[in-house]
Formats: C-alpha cells, structure tokens, sequence
C-alpha cells in the first residue's frame, strides 16, 4: 500500500520555497511552479512534492503522482519541471518539462506490436485534450516481462510499461500539463476516462 501523499492543493507552502532560491527569474520559473498548486485531478490521482534532480538544470520542481485505486497502486510516476535560462536554443524555451510512468499491464499485451505507439498517443492526447501547447517532444516506451519462480507469489508473468518523455512548454501555465500526465497514468492503470463507468460484471483491464 503507498504512503500516503498531499494532493496537488497543498503544494503552495512548498512553492515559495523553491521559487525564491537561487537565481531564479520570478515570472518564468516561480510563476510556472505556482500554476501546479490547487490544480484539480481525478479522486484516484495523488500527489505530493519530492525532491527535485539537482543536475538536470539551475533550478527544477518535482512532484510524485500516484494512481490509487481501493488501496492499490496501479501506476506511479513523476513530473519535473525544469528551468534553464541558457537552454532557450535547445529546448525552443527557458522551460522544460520530464514526465516518467510506470504501470503493470495486462500481459497479452506484449503481443500487440502497437503497443508503444499506444503508450506514446497516451501523451499526445492528452496534451491536445487538454490544451496545453508544446514543442519538441521526445520520449521512450519500454515494455519489460518477469516470469516469476519457485516461492515468489503473484502472477507468474508479468508485464510491466515504462514511458519516458520530455517536452517544452509554450506557455507559463503548467496546470494543463499536469492534467495530462495524470490522465496518461490514470490510462496506463486501465481505469476508464473520468465520468465513464463500466458496465456491472466487466472487470477493469491493465492495457490500452
């Protein structure tokens, strides 16, 4: 079971603090940090702030989000946001934005030859449903098998999709962004769109 984390609404105190360190410029980093507080998600998404990558750029914000359902955690990952004001060149802008995802699937779908180009239209969708414009996109999507032995309990085979991805933002409102990723993961987790219930008897389904 997750420990248990803050939704996006209690980020604000957290907020200050990164977005008054170092040499930060106020209306492209702090202000696109702030835009993440109070954004409202689906109940089954949680988040909290982390520690940010220290590497990456000057200066960075992190958040963990989680996909829980009945206390079970379908899928997990993060999204960073990073602020470089000499990788304007690079990045096509002074922000950039890294998404990671992971979920377990429904193993048959190792079979499907379409399943990264599914796992990356997750992103891509989402970014258009939502209205947040973007350039430069890049990314990967890793489909790993176990196949458990001897004592270890669960399913032998499992079937576990990672997605990495990078993107610039085009605008300091990141609010949209988020709602993105946490659809991505919430399909990752095979639950079905906001507002859409499934039909008695018909069981939920890790896949695209």
């Amino acid at each position: 079971m997750p420990r248990p984390r803050g939704v996006a609404g209690n980020l604000r105190s957290e907020v200050v603090t990164e977005a008054s360190s170092g040499t930060l410029s106020p209306s492209e980093f702090g202000q696109a940090v702030a835009s993440l507080a109070g954004v409202s998600l689906r109940p089954e998404v949680v988040t909290t702030a982390i520690k940010a990558p220290q590497r990456l750029a000057p200066d960075s914000y992190a958040l963990a989000i989680d996909v829980v359902r009945q206390g079970d955690c379908l899928a997990t990952g993060r999204l960073v946001v990073l602020h470089d004001p000499q990788s304007r060149g690079l990045w096509g802008g002074p922000l950039r934005l890294v998404g990671f995802a992971s979920a377990e699937i429904d193993p048959g779908m190792g079979r499907d030859p379409l399943l990264a180009e599914v796992g990356w239209s997750w992103l891509t969708d989402s970014l258009r449903q939502h209205q947040a414009p973007y350039i430069a996109a890049g990314g990967t999507v890793t489909e790993t098998a176990s196949t458990r032995f001897g004592d270890l309990a669960g399913q032998q085979t499992t079937l576990e999709l990672e997605l990495r991805a990078s993107w610039t933002p085009l605008e300091l409102d990141l609010a949209p962004h988020l709602r993105a990723w946490a659809d991505l993961l919430a399909s990752a987790a095979g639950l079905p769109p906001e507002g859409v219930s499934l039909l008695p008897g018909v069981a939920e389904r890790r896949m695209p």
